[in-house]
């Protein structure tokens, strides 16, 4: 599976041991960066970048996962969720790792590396990365409902003020 994974600098270190450990598992991985440590740099752009090539790999067919990292995951996600059809979830633990793939078929997870050990951080992206998604009718009728409303402002049926 192709994994894009991008940062700032509270997660640079974090993520060369998780990009070491997802090669090893066989998985290639894509670094949206940074490339180098600067204490002043800005995460929106390395996560917005990671969340575009998720979303344009899934449109091609290609088998593809995301992982933002920051601080915190917080301002990750988000910046992750501004990209049209990326579905980005702060994880935590190993059950927000499942149910964001179960329920939600996020597309990205976020993850802060100031809040969790490497160790922490492998257990819930192998779990994120191995949990397939539900295809239950009630999620796919809620995700379809998200898209819809990122494309049109609307969702059918449904009162949006």
């Amino acid at each position: 599976m192709r994994i894009h994974i991008g940062t700032d600098h509270a997660g640079l270190e974090f993520s060369k041991d998780l990009q070491k450990h997802l090669t090893d598992a066989g998985h290639e991985v894509v670094d949206h960066g940074p490339k180098t440590f600067d204490p002043d740099d800005d995460y929106p752009s390395f996560c917005i970048n990671t969340a575009r090539a998720v979303v344009r790999d899934q449109a091609a067919g290609v088998e593809t996962l995301g992982i933002v990292f920051g601080g915190s995951g917080n301002g990750e996600q988000i910046a992750a969720n501004k990209v049209l059809g990326a579905r980005a979830a702060l994880v935590w633990s190993v059950p927000t790792a499942e149910l964001a793939r179960q329920h939600n078929d996020a597309n990205l997870i976020a993850i802060g590396a100031r809040q969790h050990t490497v160790d922490e951080a492998i257990l819930y992206i192998d779990t994120f990365i191995t949990t397939p998604f539900s295809f239950e009718e009630r999620h796919e009728r809620r995700i379809a409902q998200l898209a819809e409303y990122e494309k049109t402002g609307l969702i059918a049926g449904r009162e949006i003020d």
